[in-house]
Order: C-alpha cells, then sequence, then structure tokens
C-alpha cells in the first residue's frame, strides 16, 4: 500500500465536471486526486496560414499553471518574457496527442484550440491535461456537427493518458507530487482506446530501469488509460434526474440504465436549492427543472412535470399535484384532500388521467427535447395496493382491474404517463 493507501496499480479518485467555464463554447474541470485542471475548447472558422487551401482542420493547445497552483507561486510565464521548455514540451504534446485521433479532413477549414489550466498541481498535470482536453475536444466536435458546421464526426476514438513510475523499488500509477519527486523513473503513456501508444515517455531519474519494470509500467498504464476512458465515456452519458423523489428516481433508472446511461440525481448535488416551478403547464415546468440542473451541474439534466388532472375538479389539482394540501405536505395529506373534494361525486364521474411532461437539456449544446404524455383511469374512493408514490393507490385502471399501486413497476413502466413519455423521449435522445 502507498501513503495515500491505494493500491500500486490503482488510479487516484478521477472527477469530471463538464460545463466549468460558462463563457466557453465547451469546457471541463478534471481532477486525478488534487491535481485540478480546466481545460476549454475554442473553434476559429480558419486555418493556420500555411494550411490555408488544404480543406482541413487543425487542433492546438496551450498550457499554463495559475500563480497559486502550487504550494510557493508559480511567476506567471509572461512576465518572463517566454515560454519555458517545460511549458512548450508539454502543450506539443497535448496537441500531437489530441490530433492523433482526429481525422483534420473532416472539420475543413476549422481550428479547435484546447487550452489547458492548472489552477492546483499535485503531479500529473500533463496526463490530466490530455485527458481533460479530449473530453473538451469531443464536446467540441459534437458542437460542430449540431450546428451543421461540420458534417462528419472527426474523433476517431478515445484517448488518455497517465503517468507510471518507479518509487522505492516498486512500479506504481499515477504518481502525485509526493512520489514523483522521489521517483527513481518517470514515464507518461498517451494511448487510445483501441491500445495503440501516441507516446511513451520514460526517463531514468539518476536510475536505470529494466524491460521487466517497463512492461509492468506499460501494464499499469494500459489498465489506468482503459479506466479513464471508461470515465470519460460516462461523463458524456451522464444524466442528472432533477427530482430528489424516490419513486421518480427509481423508476427513471429502471427504464435508462439498461441503455448505458449513468443516472444520478439531484440528491448528488447538495448545492442545488429547491427549484421554483413558476410555468403554468407541466410542459414549462419541466424545463424550467432540467435547464436550472443542467446549466448548474454541466451535465445532461432530464426533468419531468408530471400530475393528475381531475375531470370533476376542473383539472385540479394539475400542476400542483404534488403540493395539492400544501408545500411539503406529501403524498398522505396530498390523497386526502383528494378524496374529500371527490366525496359528492360517483365514482363514474371521478374520471381523469395522469399527465408527465418530460425536458431533456443538454447544456453543452443549449438544446432541449420535451414531450408529454397521459395514462387515463378513475379515483377511487379507497386505498389500494403497497406500491407505487403519490395518488398511485387511488389512481385505478379499468383495464386491469388494478391501481397503479397495486401493479409490478415493470409494467407500470410500460403503460404509465411517465413511461410512455420516456419511450417517446429516448428516441429523440440523439438530438441532443
Amino acid at each position: 500500500m502507498r501513503y495515500d493507501g491505494r493500491k500500486n496499480n490503482e488510479l487516484r479518485k478521477i472527477k469530471v465536471t463538464p460545463g466549468y467555464i460558462e463563457n466557453a463554447y465547451r469546457s471541463v474541470l478534471i481532477e486525478f486526486g488534487r491535481t485540478k485542471v480546466i481545460c476549454t475548447a475554442s473553434v476559429e472558422e480558419k486555418v493556420p496560414g500555411w494550411l490555408k487551401g488544404s480543406k482541413q482542420g487543425w487542433v492546438s493547445a496551450e498550457y499554463s499553471m495559475i500563480p497559486g497552483a502550487t504550494d510557493s507561486r508559480y511567476q506567471r510565464e509572461v512576465n518572463k518574457g517566454k515560454l519555458s521548455g517545460r511549458t512548450q514540451e508539454i502543450q506539443r504534446l497535448i496537441g500531437r496527442s489530441l490530433r492523433a485521433v482526429t481525422d483534420l479532413k473532416k472539420m475543413p477549414d476549422i481550428t479547435i484550440w484546447i487550452d489547458c489550466d492548472v489552477i492546483q498541481a499535485d503531479g500529473g498535470t500533463r496526463t490530466a491535461s490530455i485527458t481533460g482536453g479530449f473530453l473538451a475536444l469531443k464536446m467540441a466536435c459534437q458542437g460542430l456537427l449540431s450546428e451543421g458546421k461540420i458534417t462528419e464526426n472527426p474523433i476517431n476514438e478515445h484517448l488518455a493518458a497517465v503517468s507510471a513510475g518507479v518509487v522505492n523499488d516498486q512500479v506504481v500509477l499515477d504518481l502525485p507530487y509526493t512520489e514523483d519527486s522521489a521517483a527513481q523513473v518517470d514515464l507518461n503513456l498517451v494511448m487510445t482506446e483501441s491500445g495503440k501508444f501516441v507516446e511513451v515517455q520514460g526517463t531514468g531519474e539518476e536510475h536505470t530501469f529494466s524491460r521487466d519494470e517497463l512492461n509492468l509500467m506499460l501494464e499499469y498504464g494500459e489498465k489506468g488509460i482503459l479506466e479513464l476512458i471508461e470515465i470519460q465515456k460516462k461523463t458524456l452519458k451522464t444524466i442528472v434526474i432533477a427530482s430528489k423523489n424516490p419513486g421518480k428516481i427509481k423508476e427513471f433508472k429502471t427504464i435508462l440504465e439498461p441503455f448505458g446511461y449513468t443516472l444520478l440525481s439531484i440528491n448528488d448535488f447538495p448545492e442545488i436549492d429547491e427549484i421554483e416551478e413558476t410555468g403554468s403547464t407541466f410542459k414549462e415546468n419541466a424545463l424550467i427543472k432540467a435547464k436550472t440542473v443542467g446549466d448548474k451541474t454541466g451535465f445532461i439534466a432530464l426533468a419531468d412535470d408530471s400530475g393528475l388532472e381531475v375531470d370533476v375538479l376542473d383539472g385540479r389539482p394539475g400542476i400542483y399535484s404534488a403540493r395539492y394540501a400544501g408545500e411539503g405536505s406529501g403524498d398522505e395529506k396530498n390523497n386526502q384532500k383528494l378524496l374529500k373534494e371527490l366525496e359528492p361525486f360517483s365514482i363514474k364521474e371521478r374520471t381523469g388521467r395522469y399527465v408527465c411532461a418530460l425536458a431533456l437539456y443538454n447544456p453543452q449544446l443549449n438544446t432541449s427535447e420535451i414531450v408529454e404524455e397521459t395514462c387515463d383511469g378513475i379515483i377511487i374512493n379507497e386505498y389500494r395496493g403497497e406500491g407505487g408514490f403519490g395518488y398511485d393507490p387511488l389512481f385505478y385502471l379499468e383495464s386491469l382491474d388494478k391501481t397503479f399501486a397495486e401493479i409490478p413497476l415493470e409494467l407500470k413502466n410500460r403503460i404509465s404517463h411517465r413511461g410512455k413519455a420516456l419511450e417517446r423521449l429516448k428516441k429523440l435522445m440523439g438530438n441532443l
């Protein structure tokens, strides 16, 4: 075990936050343990002079560290009058690594700049920059596709980078500064998803290394890079459910997780306050929630606004279904108020429907899709069933002779307002 408790072939904790810089075309904050790098993508509809007329594009990179990134102040290189050899080496490495997986002919007359700014350094800044820079590049290309500025995806495959080395005669992966500064051997590895090397930088620090040690560093590096690529993919396929309701979250996860999506909820983001639903329709409220959560987290957000409309109550409780008996009232009080208002009416008169509006919002592209579906039923005067949530124990389906609370979740997801809306939305997800 290492000083931080990791195994020799274990990565530090990796965290990715897309959309970290609002003004950038695309951006991510990537964290390798305590190392934090902001990677932004900027697009210019021109190419360097030496590429004019070539009908291809270009990808270039710049790298820097802010003064407070290290324990002692790091002097800005602009004040030195020139870039250090280290900075030039790193930004060239980032640029050629990203170009290695980019078909430049598919982005004619377009330059994508990837800027990697280290805001906290604890070893592995170049490898974090390449791994995060690829994500920013990938998202930029998705944006250009959605805007019609390119017609084909120029990214051939995923790419990531990681460090390895020999410390105290042990081969280790992903070195923080404490290990890196004492390493006998330092190696940086850049590799594609298909296992092809872009760069192998291995140096003995007053120490030689054997073929066996090299092979083990490559083995650890490959393992780490494949794990990083999985994190990249999960980041691109992460959806945050704009709800704290455990019933809704469970239904969404049951339907979407089999399709490879990583599902989070706003329970995973305690900094998000209660969202004020100021819309006058289910669709308006769903979009308000999706945009709020998407803009705050940087991830694609899925919001549902759903409720029960009862015909003899002129559509009440409608958009106020979750707070029908007052703010924070809960299911029981809402159900009791509904039963009280329906006492004068016969069962046959108690027709109504569940309504679900779903909004899917991508903050990276500023695009959204909204669908709405319904499910008809009757409001009975007694609770039936132990499942479901909300008004489900009172919502009776004549065709099944059961309430929503009496049927299995799998069946409910097929026939419910939310299940039908999700089926429609899944067909539109490719647009985002």
